[in-house]
């Protein structure tokens, strides 16, 4: 009987603890939204992203998409609150505190503020980033209300007399069904809570999501289109909540190899002379037809000017980007000079929005997105070759765009969401489907584009549509009029600019980026 009203008390006390630690996490989060504070749960998912290999990483890319880091996020946060949670259980043997006082509200609160310094200063050192926004002293500072709240409303459920229920438990002075009641709703919670997280990573294995490229069109207006809206931009980057850079305080350092080391503000980067340019971006985690590739008319400044001017050193050879939150990777120099990378600080007429790299961030045709660094603070020219975040990781540094090609419609209805049909949608014998789609091979150009109806057995040529610029994605299209009913898939592949075909083999994003040729099941029927 004893073990059994002692469980119940740290079952009362670990609930109530979970509770006031809730709220505390949600304070935490308040003030990292409001004054770009500390919040231990993203410390813990970026060390976890730190740690994590880069085939893992790649893997959550691929089955969870942008909700992978997300969902490390809400973990982290939930562990939070358990951990707090933990801290009245802990003390339940002390029976000297059995009075309302702010001695005890004090414990709680320093054993709480105490806990979670030790786990931020952990995580900070686990990160594999120098993650400069957030140092010792405003791990510290942010921690501090949270730790209070925690101990002011932990101290008025825990600190009462010992024959008195817990204040956020009054119902647990009843007997009988109330009690028995209770306990049923407490587990029922549990289960469901239980059951949600597993359903939600079973709905994300099974069936991953994945968006549509562009919004239903009609086949005709899909090859007018082509710049993709800032709010429907992909963003994948290290960081959970996107940092908040103040532009007044921002600086821009160009040093290392150079004859000239140069600082730059904000107001002395956009007083330089401009350069604007559509340029596709496609993450390195992209299947072939995936999601994570869009388009944007980008100003800025050409990075070889400011290399110019600062007077590039003997013996350089990568131009290594540091970030606000602490990300960095190098391109080769051949690449920094080349006449479409920039330090770009606006987005489709916009300045450019805090998700995407505000004040700036480098626009470097050819190279997968993990290349394009945002949020930029230092540049430093370096001899030897450099091996960035994601490098250290396993990923590529080579990071060239992989030829790839696929269809966005295969009729003339309207784009078909491939994604949410076993078939695409039904076609009729003997009328023209147009069949649209797209190419893309970074700076080196689409050639040609080849389709096929019948399993590979021959291809055709389909017409392309002149591209934005030579650093864009290419839309193709293909009249096709099947002579009979049935089922059909359609293959495309592409030409790049230097002759060479997209390669057919299957292959997952990690470590090269994905390759393979993409086909759609088409339902043709007759009328």
């Amino acid at each position: 009987m004893a073990k059994e009203r002692k469980a119940l008390r740290a079952r009362r006390l670990f609930l109530a603890g979970f509770l006031a630690g809730g709220v505390a996490v949600i304070a935490s989060f308040a003030i990292r939204l409001l004054f770009n504070g500390a919040y231990l749960p993203e410390l813990a998912s970026s060390a976890l992203f730190s740690l994590v290999p880069g085939f893992l990483e790649s893997k959550a890319v691929e089955n969870l998409g942008p909700l992978a880091k997300e969902t490390a996020f809400v973990v982290a946060s939930v562990l939070n609150a358990v951990i707090l949670g933990l801290i009245p259980v802990s003390l339940q043997r002390l029976r000297r505190m059995q009075k309302r006082n702010l001695r005890g509200v004090t414990v709680f609160a320093g054993l709480a503020y105490g806990t979670m310094l030790a786990l931020g200063f952990l995580f900070l050192s686990l990160t594999q980033v120098s993650t400069q926004p957030i140092n010792l002293g405003l791990l510290a500072s942010s921690l501090l209300v949270p730790s209070v709240v925690f101990g002011v409303i932990q101290g008025r459920a825990y600190l009462l007399p010992r024959a008195s229920a817990p204040l956020l438990f009054p119902m647990e002075r009843a007997k009988g069904r109330y009690n028995r009641k209770r306990r049923l709703f407490v587990k029922s919670a549990a289960g469901a809570a239980v059951g949600a997280v597993i359903l939600y990573y079973g709905i994300g294995l099974l069936f991953p999501k994945q968006s549509p490229l562009l919004p239903s069109q009609e086949a005709s207006q899909v090859l007018a289109a082509g710049v993709t809206p800032n709010d429907q931009f992909y963003r994948v980057d290290i960081n959970v909540i996107a940092p908040s850079v103040d532009s007044t305080a921002w600086r821009l350092n160009l040093h290392g190899l150079v004859n000239n080391p140069m600082t730059l503000d904000y107001n002395q980067l956009l007083a330089l002379p401009t350069v604007e340019e559509y340029a596709t971006l496609e993450c390195v985690s992209n299947q072939v037809g995936g999601d994570l590739m869009s388009t944007a008319l980008w100003k800025g400044v050409k990075l070889k000017d400011l290399l110019n001017t600062a007077g590039v050193g003997q013996g350089a050879d990568y131009v290594v980007f540091t970030c606000f939150d602490g990300y960095d990777v190098g391109i080769p120099l051949d690449k920094a000079m080349g006449d479409g990378t920039m330090l770009a600080y606006v987005m489709n007429g916009e300045t450019l929005p805090k998700d995407h790299g505000y004040p700036v961030r480098a626009i470097v045709p050819g190279l997968y997105g993990m290349m394009n660094a945002k949020w930029i603070t230092d540049i430093d020219v370096v001899s030897g070759v450099h091996q960035g975040f994601w490098q250290r990781r396993g990923w590529t540094n080579t990071a060239a765009y992989n030829t790839s090609s696929w269809t966005i419609t295969p009729g003339d209805s309207g784009i078909r969401d491939r994604f949410s049909l076993p078939f695409a949608l039904t076609d009729v014998a003997g009328s023209p489907i147009a069949v649209v789609g797209v190419a893309f091979a970074g700076d080196r150009g689409i050639q040609k584009v080849e389709v096929s109806t019948d399993r590979g057995n021959s291809w055709q040529l389909a017409s392309l549509h002149d591209p934005l610029s030579k650093y864009t994605w290419v839309f193709w299209k293909f009249d096709w009029n099947p002579n009979s009913s049935g089922f059909y898939q359609i293959m495309v592949r592409a030409t790049d600019g230097t002759g060479a075909v997209q390669v057919a083999t299957m292959a997952d994003p990690f470590p090269d980026g994905a390759t393979g040729i993409e086909v759609v099941d088409v339902k043709v029927q007759s009328t």
